[in-house]
């Protein structure tokens, strides 16, 4: 199993341990978002001051968009500067970043300009370019300002992934062959199973080579995907994740 380097960390968080996983449940996505939200901005306090960045990889889907206002609103009533704070993907669709498709341009709306994040902390991928070369040049961004990890990848010391009703997270979804999950590739384009289709995304190894890895599983029609994901034989995307590290945290509104 793979779970980042050895370098100094907070403790993970204060939750009973159940097996490879941690999981915490919220009434609700609004109280889910504040719940993520505090904890990370915690965690920014605790880290800043053994670590000059921090570097984390952002979700897309709806949960993030109340994750990113949550935050900039904590953030701000804590005096806490995401200033130091380098912001990567986990994702991306292949879209122009002003397209209301983009993951950028959510995080950009909901948290970055809200919190004056300067440019050169902003590391997106950039979708408007050909598939292969967006997902080639964040791959080199993100060698260039990680530190090495498990097996040489680049290790972030946080990744946000939401969940859908397949139990994908990123853009890794159901039904890829055993070489594609496998694959050592840093981010790769891939053609998704939802619209829009082309997209890129983190691989397998990267993000089990993250610090942390926190997933907001959030909204109707999941609960299938949840309890397969959580199974020590689940076969969607998510639970082949949770397999590969030794600690992934999970925040809910799913009973």
């Amino acid at each position: 199993m793979s779970g980042g380097s050895d370098l100094p960390v907070c403790p993970l968080l204060n939750l009973p341990p159940m097996g490879d996983h941690l999981i915490q449940r919220f009434d609700s996505a609004s109280a889910l978002a504040a719940g993520v939200a505090g904890l990370w901005i915690e965690r920014l306090a605790c880290r800043h001051a053994s670590a000059p960045v921090f570097t984390v990889a952002l979700p897309g889907g709806r949960i993030a968009r109340d994750l990113f206002g949550s935050t900039a609103r904590i953030a701000a009533e804590r005096g806490v500067s995401l200033r130091d704070v380098a912001f990567f993907w986990g994702d991306e669709r292949c879209v122009a970043p002003e397209d209301r498709e983009s993951n950028f341009r959510a995080a950009h709306e909901g948290l970055l300009a809200p919190m004056r994040v300067p440019a050169a902390r902003i590391h997106r991928i950039r979708g408007e370019l050909q598939p292969e070369v967006a997902a080639r040049d964040a791959a080199a961004e993100l060698v260039r300002l990680a530190p090495a990890g498990a097996a040489g990848r680049p290790a972030l010391d946080l990744v946000f992934l939401g969940m859908g009703e397949d139990g994908h997270v990123a853009s890794l979804f159901p039904g890829e062959s055993d070489a594609v999950m496998d694959s050592a590739a840093i981010y790769r384009a891939v053609t998704a199973s939802k619209p829009p289709p082309r997209r890129i995304t983190l691989g397998y190894g990267v993000l089990a080579a993250a610090r942390e890895v926190w997933v907001l599983a959030s909204g109707p029609g999941k609960e299938a995907a949840l309890r397969e994901s959580l199974q020590p034989e689940g076969t969607t995307p998510l639970a082949r994740l949770i397999r590969l590290r030794e600690r992934t945290a999970v925040f809910t509104d799913i009973a």
